[in-house]
């Protein structure tokens, strides 16, 4: 048996076998061509043609001092794009690089092997950049296809769709299994093994920082802020604020936040009906939560600040979920204390002397800092401003140049330039970002945010009010606010497609793939540690400790083991009549003193057992010959099936 093996391993790869190893090379390397360098992407499209006219020609392969300078330049390429050769992003392109190296030494069933275990590992790190559906869909897929290149090397004689067939019956197999585990391994917070930093650096959501144009650069993405599910009605659009960073230092072109200042209560005053709800935020690997302005509740693990952020004790960097209350009517409350309000009023010193001039005057004329506010509000709204997602670039007196010249901006223009206005009329007044807006989708019933909702808003300071929200960008585009940023923008701004699609079955089509991606992100990348603890509860277990979870796995799964065993044992017993028939065979010749060995082939059994009997000779052939035509032929016929039967009811010794 080692020698066969050792046969089968060292023999050749063949041109179909080769072309059926590389679509599936290619199924788990595919999602990575997006994230990679270019010259990684042109290296492992080079060599994998190289592989193929070496194998159409069944030429030489390459030396092994080739593929030593291809692996030490690989190396360097890597290093000198990431600068390092650990981490996710360089580990992946490393990967990528030496499995294409790999295909130029693929000599014999053994190396192809070897590719294949890696494939497998390559289709894990595929998860490390995205969770979603599609992308466990297209895994799915490259398992099978790697799988039926197993079954091909150990059965090279067998058809494409045979080993297809035998690969999902594997892979069908498996799923029990995977139900087990998935629902009885004990969860941990967060990821089991600990991902390098770069693991986090392509997460798209708002920044620590707001300077002109970044807001609506990400206004641009259509990628899923957080979804909100209310117990009763969704409030109106326009007071759909939703709360995040906010921003008090100015330096001339970036605002950036106070120091983060834990308060242990929420300080308003709350007037109408609150709304409850429950919002799964995407990962943003940041420390601030969402919530609709003004939350009245503190979610688990987290904080409030002074100024009513809620921020998490540890990065946001996976889905996160928790249940909230806000009021859309309230009064802030604080104190006219001078040291808590004069972050409000820093201002750069030398930056945008007209803006300065303007607000000065406004101080002068009006009676109140109310009145001044409302100046501010009524100038974005009768000086022609223009809401876009392409403004011009600013130089060093951005809001000059904004307030007064070029008129065109996004959120963040018209955010910053009122409170500069405010801080320089001596009225303290802060940045505000979050989203504003959201759609309900009317599959599910669940509003969506997306990153294409980002907006930013001020605040102002009014004595006996506290802290009241302005939104110069509604004066200047009321529209803003009561349909969103595609009815606001101009036509020709790239907001994403369908954000602005009027066809109605491509709208219905997004609801339902929203609604599906949901219930996914749900049950099971939402399967944490609390609804694991939950769902083993309902089943009767009262105290479900990793001691007790891990001894009913290993009863659950080696139940199911035998379980399958034993109904493999049974098929081959009642359901496979070829084999039946073969049995049946070599026991008549083990009554008559000819018993078959545990080690012995079908051929070597058949001749030794002519040569002893040699006047059944060519019936003992016929039956050895049919019997191995149907157990590993290509093309099995019915008649064979009843030949064989014949033959063996009609053999006796």
């Amino acid at each position: 048996m080692k020698r066969i093996f050792q046969q089968s391993a060292n023999a050749t790869i063949q041109l179909r076998h080769l072309f059926w190893l590389l679509a599936g090379l290619a199924l788990v390397a595919a999602p990575h061509a997006q994230r990679l360098p270019w010259w990684l992407n042109l290296i492992a499209l080079i060599l994998l043609a190289w592989r193929v006219y070496l194998g159409l020609g069944e030429r030489v392969l390459p030396q092994k001092w080739l593929l030593t300078l291809f692996v030490a330049g690989g190396l360097f390429g890597v290093y000198f794009t990431y600068r390092t050769i650990f981490g996710r992003d360089s580990g992946v392109a490393l990967l990528v690089l030496f499995l294409s190296l790999k295909l130029l030494e693929l000599h014999h069933q053994r190396d192809a092997i070897v590719l294949i275990l890696l494939a497998y590992f390559l289709a894990l790190t595929n998860f490390f950049y995205s969770q979603t559906l599609p992308t466990a869909g297209l895994m799915l897929a490259a398992a099978l296809v790697n799988t039926a290149s197993l079954v091909h090397f150990a059965a090279p004689a067998r058809a494409l769709r045979a080993n297809l067939k035998t690969a999902g019956v594997l892979l069908a197999q498996a799923v029990p299994v995977m139900l087990i585990l998935f629902f009885l391994f004990p969860r941990v917070q967060g990821p089991l093994w600990g991902l390098p930093q770069d693991a986090y650096s392509g997460v798209t959501g708002l920044s620590d920082s707001m300077s002109p144009g970044l807001i609506s650069r990400l206004s641009q993405s259509d990628a899923i802020a957080f979804r909100v599910k209310f117990q009763k009605d969704a409030p109106p659009r326009p007071q759909l604020y939703w709360r995040g960073p906010v921003f008090w230092h100015f330096d001339g072109r970036t605002w950036r936040p106070g120091d983060f200042r834990p308060f242990g209560q929420l300080r308003f005053e709350a007037s109408g009906n609150p709304y409850d709800y429950e919002l799964t935020l995407e990962p943003h690997n940041h420390n601030w939560l969402f919530a609709l302005e003004l939350a009245a509740k503190i979610p688990p693990n987290a904080s409030v600040t002074t100024d009513h952020m809620l921020i998490s004790r540890t990065p946001v960097r996976n889905r996160v979920r928790y249940d909230m209350r806000s009021y859309t009517s309230f009064t802030t409350r604080g104190t006219d204390d001078a040291d808590e309000l004069r972050p409000g009023l820093q201002l750069p010193q030398g930056f945008n002397p007209r803006a300065r001039r303007l607000a000065q005057e406004w101080a002068q004329s009006a009676n109140t800092d109310a009145a001044i506010a409302q100046r501010a509000l009524s100038y974005f709204g009768e000086h022609g401003f223009v809401y876009t997602l392409e403004p011009p670039l600013l130089g060093r007196d951005s809001v000059d140049e904004f307030l007064f010249d070029s008129k065109r901006g996004f959120c963040e223009h018209y955010a910053s330039s009122f409170v500069f206005l405010l801080r320089a009329a001596g009225v303290p007044a802060r940045v505000v970002t979050g989203y504003q807006g959201g759609d309900i989708n009317p599959v599910d019933g669940y509003m969506i945010v997306r990153q294409s909702d980002a907006h930013a808003w001020a605040e102002v300071w009014l004595k006996g009010r506290g802290w009241v929200r302005f939104d110069p960008t509604a004066a200047a585009s009321p529209v803003r606010l009561e349909s969103g940023v595609a009815a606001a923008v101009p036509a020709t701004d790239p907001l994403p497609l369908m954000a602005r699609t009027t066809l109605i079955w491509l709208r219905e089509l997004r609801y339902n793939w929203d609604a599906l991606a949901n219930k996914w992100n749900q049950l099971v990348l939402g399967y944490n540690p609390e609804r694991q603890r939950e769902f083993l509860t309902s089943f009767g277990m009262n105290e479900p400790s990793w001691e007790n979870m891990a001894l009913t796995l290993f009863w659950a799964v080696g139940g199911l083991l035998a379980l399958l065993t034993a109904w493999l044992l049974r098929r081959i017993r009642t359901l496979d009549p070829v084999q039946r028939l073969w049995l049946r065979f070599c026991a008549k010749l083990g009554k008559k003193g000819s018993p078959r060995s545990a080690h012995e082939g079908p051929a070597d059994f058949v001749a030794r057992a002519a040569e002893r009997y040699p006047l059944k000779a060519d019936l003992i052939r016929a039956i050895g010959e049919r019997y191995i035509a149907l157990r590993y032929g290509e093309r099995v016929e019915p008649r064979m099936l009843a030949e064989l039967r014949a033959l063996v009811r009609e053999f006796s010794v």
